[in-house]
């Protein structure tokens, strides 16, 4: 396969690899409120916690000075297709009640007139609805949702099957998205109480994939605050909490879609990776997520906040509705819309007789961070691998923690330029102190060094791939088993501001983010008390999505059930059944809201 803006295949310096987890203070309640507004306007303040986060590590890295800035990690394949012509898109119905409904079983439901898609989606606005009173069970997940368009998509579908004509098994599938989108008739607030839309009322490309595709989509997410952290705390709108235990966070900055796939709301949700954002809420969630090559599933209008380090990215219940969402949304893009993804091959599934390189890369120092129960899923899902024929091999990577805080310090200055300085004062208390520190005490001298060492790092994981052709990078997804909620209703109503577990809970995930390289993250396993989902990750070479998906299929059968356990702390709805309530003998399509 041929390439635009491959790395140079460069092997960087031999650096033993060294972390230590940061000592930050934690701020809640009164207390985060007040040092939120001493450091929004004191910039002595800024400048100590900057100094307190190390990020000056970067300045320390010897002849960083050698390479170039490389501040876009678009590569993009050449070529009319990766993989030239493969097999059709199978999407298979679940075989048991332990697992998610996909698609297909949506498709079938319909089908057979068992119920309709009107009928899916009365059950499902009646209890995400946000603004009702009483207040709806799952309404802290959706920010928005459009009753008119939704019916009319609703009522469409339904006629489609009932005469016979659906357009393929995405029709009437309802599906949610982030926030951080753009779609026709819907606000656009980054999680904010701001407005974010810049004048456009357009829909992003790749959601518009989707509605030609028939899926219905019931509401836009709740979103951390401009998705500046990780665990999808956000005081203006509420906190969707992880299905699985309530005591938990969803995690990410897409939470709300986690939550949506994960609670059985849909099968299929969009989330935006800004810095991981995609896969956190696979870990935590329990549900599949898929990181694509930078750019391929942009599409006007502009996505992100943050655009050399933003993606869009699937979650799903199943990896087969996982595959589905992403060949139908990487449609390129026409290049009046989008010059980047209209450049990229339409995504094809892998033809039946390819043959993978079965390769695993670990770097082990790195990986045994993680706390004890993810480690041991994570030891137990290699183990599965291997027994499955692939090859393990040790790898190094030079200036991972150095890494880490280029990766934070691209993401806080991008998304401090997108804030105008009159808007900070809106924002929530842990966002006014990232912003404030992101927009008065990074330089450019700063965020220059951060490119470089962003090049440093693309041309190593290129050497890595054409060393051991078919490596794919393997690690933890997150190295905590879990965000707990700790402060209880203090902290879910005014924020929370915790670098520490920030900085952990990004310990993975931000490598491919960084590199633009794509990455999928699965469920592997849960913790035994808790009961939360850990998740492990596998980044590839670019354009290698497709080989991702089929990683992710060698290890689908690690566990035997993925939806929650319902008990007192966890929550599963099964839409089928309940839609299946609202059907009327010879009248079913014309159900109204």
């Amino acid at each position: 396969m041929s390439f635009l803006n491959y790395p140079a295949p460069i092997e960087g310096p031999e650096v033993p690899y060294k972390n230590e987890t940061q000592v930050i203070p934690v701020f809640r309640g009164t207390p985060l409120t007040i040092s939120a507004t001493l450091i929004h306007n004191i910039k002595f303040f800024q400048s100590y916690f900057w100094r307190n986060a190390g990020f000056d590590v970067i300045h320390k890295i010897p002849n960083l000075k050698r390479y170039t800035g490389r501040s876009d990690p678009t590569v993009i394949p050449l070529g009319s297709s990766s993989h030239g012509h493969g097999q059709e898109t199978v999407c298979r119905k679940r075989t048991s009640n332990r697992q998610h409904y996909t698609c297909a079983d949506y498709h079938a439901w319909y089908n057979s007139g068992e119920t309709t898609p009107v009928a899916v989606i009365t059950t499902l606005l009646k209890s995400v609805q946000r603004d009702c009173t009483p207040a709806r069970e799952h309404s802290t997940a959706f920010l928005e949702s459009q009753i008119d368009l939704i019916r009319a998509a609703a009522e469409a579908s339904s006629e489609r099957y009932r005469q016979g004509k659906p357009l393929g098994v995405l029709d009437g599938v309802p599906v949610a998205v982030k926030d951080e989108v753009h779609v026709a008739g819907y606000k656009r607030t980054l999680g904010t109480k701001l407005d974010f839309k810049h004048g456009s009322d357009g829909t992003s490309w790749c959601v518009q994939q989707w509605q030609d595709a028939g899926a219905i989509i019931i509401g836009k997410t709740t979103m951390h605050e401009l998705g500046l952290d990780t665990n999808n705390n956000n005081p203006n709108y509420g906190t969707p909490r992880n299905p699985h235990n309530k005591n938990y966070y969803c995690g990410g900055s897409s939470g709300g879609s986690g939550y949506a796939v994960s609670a059985g709301l849909v099968p299929i949700a969009l989330g935006a990776d800004g810095g991981g954002s995609i896969r956190i809420p696979s870990s935590f969630c329990g549900v599949w997520g898929l990181k694509p090559s930078h750019g391929r599933v942009s599409g006007a209008p502009s996505l992100s906040l943050a655009p050399t380090v933003g993606v869009l990215g699937p979650i799903a219940g199943s990896i087969d509705d996982l595959a589905l969402a992403y060949r139908v949304m990487a449609t390129p893009a026409p290049a009046s819309q989008d010059a980047i993804s209209a450049q990229f091959p339409k995504p094809m599934p892998l033809p039946a007789d390819h043959q993978r390189a079965k390769k695993i890369g670990i770097v082990r120092d790195w990986v045994d961070r993680a706390e004890a129960p993810v480690k041991a899923v994570f030891d137990a899902a290699l183990e599965h691998y291997r027994q499955q024929g692939y090859e393990i091999i040790d790898i190094s990577i030079p200036y991972l923690p150095e890494g880490q805080r280029a990766h934070a310090l691209t993401i806080m200055a991008e998304i401090a330029a997108g804030v105008d300085p009159s808007q900070v004062g809106s924002l929530s208390a842990p966002n006014k102190v990232l912003v404030s520190i992101g927009m008065w005490q990074i330089t450019a001298n700063d965020f220059l060094a951060a490119q470089r060492l962003r090049n440093l790092l693309m041309q190593h994981v290129s050497y890595l791939f054409q060393k051991h052709p078919g490596l794919m990078i393997f690690t933890p997804t997150t190295p905590i088993p879990g965000w707990r909620i700790e402060g209880g209703e203090t902290e879910l109503a005014y924020g929370l501001s915790d670098g520490k577990t920030s900085v952990r809970n990004m310990e993975y995930v931000w490598l491919a983010n960084f590199t633009g390289c794509p990455a999928i993250s699965c469920p592997a396993g849960y913790t035994e008390e808790s009961n939360v989902p850990i998740g492990v990750m596998a980044m590839g070479d670019w354009g290698s999505e497709e080989e991702l998906i089929a990683f992710a299929r060698d290890g689908e059968d690690l566990l035997d059930r993925v939806v929650p356990t319902l008990g007192d702390h966890s929550v599963w709805e099964d839409v089928l059944q309940q839609a299946k309530r609202y059907q009327e003998p010879g009248s079913s399509w014309h159900l109204s809201f």
